[in-house]
């Protein structure tokens, strides 16, 4: 029987899951609860190829994950006959405490809420999915996937800021990188496509969406990453700000009269692509500058300029370059802004052919033959990355563990 890994991604206000056979790699289901805590929450599960949606109150996500497994009991797949070995918990901040997959014990979640001021939006969250589904599930080994730990290889140099020690090591100020499973699913699964071994290949990975990061990738490891200490940092991204000088902050609160609240707001949640050009989404944005919009063509120049810049730092850090790969919502999707972030480097051995970017679908390289530096387009899976880790994780166990 192949096994099976219930993946769960827990928000403040939301559960997101998947279930996932490990062999196949297939979804066998999927779906989300929505505005957890409002007096009318929806639940939509998807399964056998059909989407079932039920509205109830849902104060708490214990209650969110007991509709959920109503919904799996009345639609399936049935869970006692799936080979269900265990649950894998996204998790977004590990520090450089957690640098695997980690089975889940008292300590484990003590940790992960000490660690909540570095990521004060999502291990709260997290945290809230993983004692719903230990409640549901007591017999289970949950495992938590971190988003940091793929970047835990990062040298000191990648690391450490600028700022007195002392003041970094008490309040853990370094940097450490996100999206840390999307870049080590794409990274290997680029590799693979490659016909080589990830030991064998330096990529640079492109995670573009509403989020947006870039891994310097050395024989499987992360050597540099965009995001820093929080998601915040490097790339423009669809509401926030990515990297400006530090001395803005200062200047909005002494001169414009801004709280520290609204200037995190801001940066967070009205900047980038949004507060450049009022739009998040590309499509949005491609059809504004058809339209003439200047402040819309401005978005994606600041953009795009932006993956230039790291393409380049970081083709420097690996100084052998054999791949780039574009994934997430964005670099799966649009060629267009593709084909700006490799704008003008042709003379690095760094090309997109015309015909196969604006042609290719899902997985497929769109470099011309022979180039010097393969482009790829390899398709994001976290999901299954965190249940694949998971998988590995619970089958090492001892059984008498399990």
């Amino acid at each position: 029987m192949s096994e099976t890994v219930l993946v769960i991604n827990a928000g403040s206000s939301s559960i997101k899951y998947q279930l996932v056979d490990v062999d196949t790699r297939e979804a066998l289901a999927s779906g989300i609860v929505e505005r957890i805590g409002e007096a009318v929450s929806p639940l939509t599960h998807k399964s056998h190829g059909t989407k079932h949606t039920v509205e109830f109150p849902i104060p708490d996500h214990t209650t969110g994950l007991r509709g959920v497994l109503k919904l799996f009991a009345k639609y399936g797949p049935d869970l006692a006959t799936v080979g269900l070995v265990g649950v894998g918990h996204r998790v977004v901040q590990g520090a450089d405490i957690y640098t695997a997959a980690t089975i889940i014990t008292p300590e484990v979640i003590q940790t992960i809420e000490e660690l909540s001021p570095l990521a004060p939006l999502h291990n709260p969250a997290n945290l809230q999915g993983i004692r719903a589904a230990m409640n549901a599930f007591p017999e289970l080994p949950q495992v938590a996937v971190f988003d940091t730990a793929f970047h835990a290889t990062l040298p000191p140099a990648a690391y450490t800021y600028a700022i007195p020690p002392e003041v970094a090591k008490s309040l853990r100020i370094r940097r450490y990188g996100f999206h840390g499973t999307s870049h080590q699913y794409v990274s290997r699964e680029t590799a693979r496509a490659m016909g080589r071994a990830p030991e064998d290949v330096n990529i640079i990975t492109i995670h573009i969406g509403s989020g947006c990061s870039m891994a310097a990738v050395r024989s499987g490891h992360s050597v540099e990453t965009s995001m820093g200490l929080t998601p915040l940092e490097g790339l423009v991204m669809g509401s926030r700000c990515g990297d400006i000088d530090p001395a803005i902050v200062f200047h909005l609160v002494r001169e414009g009269g801004y709280t520290i609240d609204q200037v995190d707001t801001m940066l967070n949640k009205k900047s980038g692509l949004l507060g450049l050009c009022g739009s998040l989404d590309v499509r949005d944005i491609h059809k504004a500058i058809a339209a003439g919009d200047a402040a819309a063509e401005l978005a994606l120049e600041v953009f795009t300029h932006r993956l230039r810049h790291y393409i380049g730092g970081y083709a420097a850090q690996l100084g052998r370059l054999d791949a780039i790969a574009f994934t997430a919502g964005i670099g799966e999707n649009d060629p267009v802004t593709r084909a700006l972030a490799v704008r003008g480097m042709e003379r690095f051995g760094i090309e997109i052919d015309p015909a196969l970017n604006q042609s290719v679908r899902g997985a497929g390289r769109i470099s011309p033959d022979g180039a010097a530096t393969e482009v790829w387009v390899m398709p994001t899976d976290e999901e299954y990355e965190i249940a694949h880790q998971a998988a590995e994780l619970i089958d090492a166990l001892e059984p008498a563990t399990r």
